[in-house]
């Protein structure tokens, strides 16, 4: 990663990570693997603190902490429209419905390439680290570089739970530790509020279309009505 990216991936976490006014303390390391790690309460002596200035995000165009949050709470500063090209493309690379991709991200990060969790994962489909170095993803907050590697994932979870949507996204969110690949869907209750919301937008952007529009294969579409 180049010294331009990686301040840039610093001063938008940064921004994201605390309200109007107030400066913001993010720390970064660069793995031997090339991956930026973030945290605000670093425990490493490799971390070192990253000073938020204003950076150019695109030609000619700048943001801001105040940009960035309104009334505390974070906004996203590009149209989910222009994550349509990502999608398509690892959809079709991954054999993925793109609604389905779609419905991830709005239920993961709503949309917002530079989220991170309480927990690390981060970008549009909230990858945690090891997950992103898994899916080589060298950088979590780049759209197609999150998108692509969070549909690789999730494809590699439907084929190792034979294809049932609603146990894959349990894996997803919970971890496949955490989830038995013949059973019920864990008694976490995040988790299984998480794989009500992601079906709840899916059918959503379908019935919005007119009319499935599917690319997925080996997805047992049954199993969708039995998440209790």
């Amino acid at each position: 990663m180049d010294a331009k990216r990686l301040l840039y991936c610093i001063a938008l976490l940064a921004a994201l990570a605390l309200p109007n006014g107030v400066q913001a303390e993010i720390y970064v390391f660069v793995d031997k693997n090339g991956v930026s790690h973030y945290t605000n309460a670093p425990t490493d002596s490799r971390y070192k603190k990253a000073r938020l200035e204003e950076l150019n995000t695109e030609p000619g165009r700048s943001v801001s902490a105040r940009e960035t949050w309104q009334r505390g709470r974070r906004t996203t500063p590009q149209n989910p429209a222009k994550y349509e090209q990502h999608i398509s493309k690892a959809a079709l690379s991954h054999e993925i419905d793109p609604l389905l991709i779609k419905a991830i991200i709005r239920t993961e990060s709503n949309f917002d390439p530079f989220a991170v969790s309480s927990k690390g994962a981060q970008g549009l489909m909230q990858l945690m680290p090891g997950t992103a170095r898994n899916m080589r993803v060298r950088n979590p907050f780049d759209p197609a570089q999150n998108i692509s590697g969070g549909a690789r994932y999730l494809r590699e979870l439907l084929d190792s739970y034979n294809g049932n949507l609603a146990l894959s996204l349990a894996a997803y969110n919970a971890g496949p530790g955490n989830v038995a690949k013949n059973g019920p869907l864990p008694k976490i209750p995040e988790t299984k509020d998480y794989v009500r919301k992601v079906i709840h937008h899916y059918r959503s952007y379908q019935q919005n279309a007119g009319a499935p529009v599917s690319l997925s294969k080996n997805i047992t579409m049954g199993k969708l009505v039995t998440v209790n």
